[in-house]
């Protein structure tokens, strides 16, 4: 059964997108069958890994809508062991649509549940919010990963997305948990970078991931290209640390995945 992982959090410009193309790249790499969900209305995931939104067929709008089956939508990538359901601005309309369907909820649970089973993982790409879209994903996620910027405000829009959690299981999904957080652009050439990441793990110790994305101008870089880092430049820093985040995610699931 695949493991349905949400790169999350509310504030915009921490790098969810970037976690989320390149984690899931570095999973196909190292062998494992992955799939992609891009529920961000910018569709910088689904660009962002090479297909051209305007030759978008069907997408996870579609999926929403009940317009169209799952499996229509997923499209493979150039990589290897890697698929997405790709994302177009329409999306965006789900929120206003959602809310006045019954059970509004559980939509994207619904959506996931015909292809999960087919692949190792799912990461989902969410947008910047805590709306009703952020609220499905919660949903239909059994984890999240949540990336922040090692800046003064990391901490306080952490708080927020931990009591989101808090409500979400409480209320709707009993299973999600935070698969961990990760800390990006971090600079180890300046003492506030360090300072975030060690307030952060004094206040969650055991769900910081030990390896840092550092600011990376290849990073920056491949997604101009429709490239992950690996494909782009797999010798960088940048690819280094996505590629000891995947090993740390498949470690952590080494039980989920043998069972």
């Amino acid at each position: 059964m695949g493991k349905i992982i949400a790169v999350t959090n509310q504030k915009g410009g921490v790098g969810k997108t970037t976690t989320a193309v390149n984690l899931a790249a570095c999973l196909a790499y190292k062998g494992k069958n992955v799939l992609v969900a891009d529920c961000d209305p910018q569709g910088n995931a689904t660009s962002g890994l090479g297909v051209r939104k305007d030759s978008v067929d069907l997408s996870i709008y579609d999926c929403l809508a009940d317009s169209a089956k799952t499996p229509e939508a997923v499209i493979r990538t150039n990589i290897r062991g890697l698929s997405i359901i790709p994302s177009r601005a329409e999306l965006s309309a789900a929120e206003v649509e959602l809310a006045g369907q019954e059970k509004r909820e559980h939509f994207l649970e619904n959506a996931l549940k015909t292809v999960k089973d087919g692949y190792d993982f799912v990461i989902i790409d969410s947008p910047p919010s805590l709306g009703m879209l952020t609220i499905n994903i919660m949903t239909a996620a059994d984890s999240l990963l949540i990336p922040i910027q090692c800046e003064y405000y990391a901490l306080e829009g952490l708080s927020q997305l931990v009591g989101s959690v808090k409500t979400i299981k409480k209320s709707l999904n009993t299973r999600l948990e935070i698969e961990g957080i990760v800390a990006t652009m971090y600079d180890s050439r300046t003492n506030l970078s360090q300072q975030v990441l060690d307030e952060v793990t004094k206040h969650f110790p055991d769900k910081v991931f030990k390896t840092p994305i550092p600011r990376n101008v290849r990073i920056s870089e491949a997604p101009s290209y429709g490239q992950p880092i690996i494909k782009y430049d797999i010798t960088s820093k940048g690819a280094e640390a996505y590629f000891a985040l995947s090993r740390d995610i498949i470690a952590k699931n080494k039980e989920w995945l043998n069972g």
